[in-house]
């Protein structure tokens, strides 16, 4: 697992289960997700694409499908802010 504490990561291409942030922000990255443990601790996405593979990408789906997840229309750059997740 690779550790990024302070960082400003741009325009990188990042597999989160991969990673742990600390204290970062991630601009204009391509962040791929597949449904596995991740933790950040105040992780900042700006203009970030997210890529969901495998299960993560089936729940996507599944919610999506039972109305409990409304998609934003591709093009446009989602902007996200979490404090922490497990």
């Amino acid at each position: 697992m690779t550790k990024y504490e302070g960082k400003n990561l741009k325009n990188e291409v990042l597999v989160l289960e991969d990673c742990f942030f600390i204290n970062c922000v991630l601009t204009g990255c391509d962040l791929f997700y597949s449904g596995g443990d991740l933790e950040w601790v105040n992780l900042r996405f700006e203009n970030c694409r997210w890529h969901f593979r495998g299960a993560a990408l089936k729940t996507v789906q599944t919610l999506h499908q039972i109305g409990m997840l409304k998609m934003e229309p591709l093009g446009i750059p989602m902007s996200a802010s979490a404090a922490k997740a497990n």
